[in-house]
């Protein structure tokens, strides 16, 4: 039975280009692939078809044959071209196309230097730092390259030789029916070396454990959760890769007077309730020493009041913050027997609609509120 036209197989025009062409395939063959299509002949059928016709029209020189010649110029036993190989090559096509789910095409994962790993460190900073910066040391656990053997682990004098199992791809294709997949190799474990002397120092790793002391510069303003980046401080690399880096993670611990948010502080600022009725003149703290801070006469629990200036400096620069303190008024504890009658009589002389408007409010609305109830 003749054999039907490649490009109407692929549902393509001649010109078509290689990518549409791997589209085309990669339609027809998800279609009618044996898996999805169990115990279909026809469907099986379509499927060798389909890839006997993407073998010839992705290589270059068989589409050329076959657009000049038709079948024959691929047919082996025309003797005009090379051929189509039937499926002698088919593993290769299936793993250029479908290789981003099966593990990647031809020459991927490859063995050789490999980038080492980024680390990280969590530096605990005070308030006090973080605002104003400083330099502190770290001791930090990672993987360096081994100074014997200078990260290649073999012994001193010796190198490592090209996996003959893999040839030195790191990878080896295992095929079972239609399916070709790409698998690490387990001799060099993805290499694409084998070291038959190892160094003794790292025992044929390349790197070996270490604690690293490094100094770091933390900059004004940091806070929670920002990064600084050490390049090349992370771990070292495999068969002489490059480092990673270190980022160190800034936690800024918990103040006993301030509380942060983003570039402003606040605290709380006692008043008893003496000058707080009356005002007066408090000293307050800041990061940068005592301040004073005037206090209106009729001051109540709450009211902030605004220190420009007094906040924290942004870390890429910028104006500070601002400091707000909120007025907490304390009410007098252990009092004395003559400190209770001095309050009862001041207590005789207050007019509640008057020297406490917001308990005379409150009353009045707990009235309303009880007189509108249906009981």
């Amino acid at each position: 039975m003749a054999k039907r036209d490649y490009y109407e197989i692929l549902g393509v025009s001649k010109d078509v280009s290689a990518a549409d062409l791997k589209k085309a395939y990669r339609r027809v063959a998800m279609k009618y692939h044996p898996d999805r299509n169990p115990d279909d002949k026809t469907a099986e059928d379509k499927f060798k078809e389909a890839s006997e016709a993407y073998e010839v029209l992705s290589d270059t020189q068989k589409r050329a044959a076959y657009d000049q010649f038709g079948h024959a110029g691929v047919d082996p036993s025309s003797g005009m071209g090379g051929g189509a190989g039937g499926f002698g090559n088919f593993s290769d096509i299936f793993g250029d196309v479908f290789g981003d789910i099966f593990g990647g095409g031809r020459g991927r994962g490859r063995g050789g230097a490999t980038r080492g790993s980024d680390l990280r460190y969590n530096l605990d900073l005070t308030l006090e730092d973080a605002v104003r910066g400083t330099t502190v040391q770290i001791r930090v656990p990672t993987l360096t390259a081994c100074d014997v053997c200078d990260g290649s682990g073999a012994k001193k004098g010796t190198s490592a030789k090209t996996c003959t199992t893999c040839a030195g791809m790191g990878q080896v294709r295992m095929t079972q029916g239609f399916f070709s997949v790409q698998q690490t190799c387990p001799t060099c474990r993805g290499r694409g070396t084998v070291i038959a002397d190892p160094c003794g120092a790292c025992q044929g790793q390349g790197r070996k454990e270490e604690t690293k002391t490094l100094s770091v510069k933390v900059p004004p303003g940091v806070d929670t959760g920002d990064r600084i980046r050490l390049s090349g401080e992370g771990e070292a690399g495999l068969e002489g890769g490059p480092p990673g880096d270190l980022f160190v993670q800034v936690n800024v611990l918990p103040h006993e007077i301030f509380q942060r948010d983003g570039t402003d502080l606040y605290c709380e600022v006692p008043v008893d309730f003496v000058d707080a009725a009356l005002g007066g003149e408090l000293e307050v703290p800041t990061l940068d020493g005592r301040v004073k801070l005037k206090v209106p006469a009729e001051t109540q629990t709450g009211k902030l009041f605004r220190l420009r200036g007094k906040g924290v400096t942004p870390v890429r620069g910028g104006s500070p913050g601002d400091l707000m303190c909120r007025v907490v008024v304390e009410t007098p504890v252990n009092l004395g027997n003559k400190q209770k009658e001095l309050l009862r009589q001041f207590q005789a002389t207050m007019k509640n609609g008057k020297n406490s408007p917001r308990q005379s409010s409150w009353f009045d609305g707990m009235k309303n509120f009880f007189g509108d109830m249906k009981i």
